[in-house]
């Protein structure tokens, strides 16, 4: 299984427009992150988790000429509102499979209505087969997928774990029986905001404590502002087996 990072940023990205704080401004391309998602690939097939604004240029980025299936962590506009990009997809495979909460599928029919209905659709608009996921493992295709729940403030979210690898954002709690279902990991993702505490996000103590309590082999960082620093400043700073995602990373498990 191979992992890529699309985008490690935050809602805004990174640079944020109009702003003048030094990381936006900074020539690394370290430093420049589209909004969070990961591609998947497994065997022959390619996965998305989260599909957000920038998910057209994220996959020209990969040369992406597949996208077998997206899994939604939640309904927020950083991790869906690319989805009427799967049109090149949908044209060459057809019916591009969703995964989500009940409760993310219909605020994906209220915004995307167009994609979702099947009386009078615009021949140009794409059409996805719906799968509607709860706290429980489930298949795509063959290789089983375990939600991980979450809360993003007063929001529920899904993590998922693949294998020996998970992949959690826009956490800010996790319960205990939810740790469990992380044991035995070769490596974890996990949002780091910023270093101040935040509402709805772990800020970077909380996302070291996190994975001190998981303790895979190693961990990954993702979901990050500008206010966390410039990222080989931060990386210096970091436990060993501890490492800031960027875009474009590929990691082989």
């Amino acid at each position: 299984m191979k992992v890529t990072f699309l985008g490690t940023g935050t809602s805004q990205g990174i640079p944020v427009i109009g702003s003048t704080h030094p990381v936006c401004l900074s020539e690394d391309k370290k430093d420049k992150r589209l909004r969070v998602s990961v591609m998947i690939t497994h065997e022959d097939r390619v996965y998305v988790i989260d599909c957000g604004p920038d998910f057209r240029q994220q996959m020209l980025n990969q040369r992406a000429t597949q996208l077998d299936a997206i899994l939604f962590t939640h309904e927020h506009a950083d991790h869906t509102a690319g989805l009427d990009d799967i049109r090149p997809f949908f044209f060459k495979q057809g019916d591009i499979p969703v995964y989500a909460h009940e409760r993310v599928l219909k605020s994906l029919r209220k915004r995307f209505d167009y994609i979702f209905e099947t009386e009078n659709k615009y021949p140009g608009a794409p059409s996805v087969e719906e799968h509607v996921i709860t706290n429980a493992p489930f298949f795509i295709e063959h290789l089983k997928v375990t939600p991980i729940n979450g809360m993003h403030n007063t929001l529920q979210v899904f993590g998922f774990r693949f294998q020996d690898f998970a992949y959690l954002t826009d956490m800010k709690a996790v319960a205990d029986k939810e740790v469990e279902k992380l044991q035995n990991l070769d490596v974890l993702v996990v949002n780091a905001l910023r270093e101040k505490e935040h509402l709805s996000h772990f800020n970077l103590e909380e996302a070291l404590a996190f994975i001190d309590k998981v303790k895979p082999k190693k961990a990954y960082l993702t979901h990050i502002s500008h206010w966390l620093g410039f990222h080989e400043e931060v990386q210096k700073k970091l436990p060993e087996n501890v490492y800031l995602a960027y875009d474009g990373l590929t990691i082989n498990l």
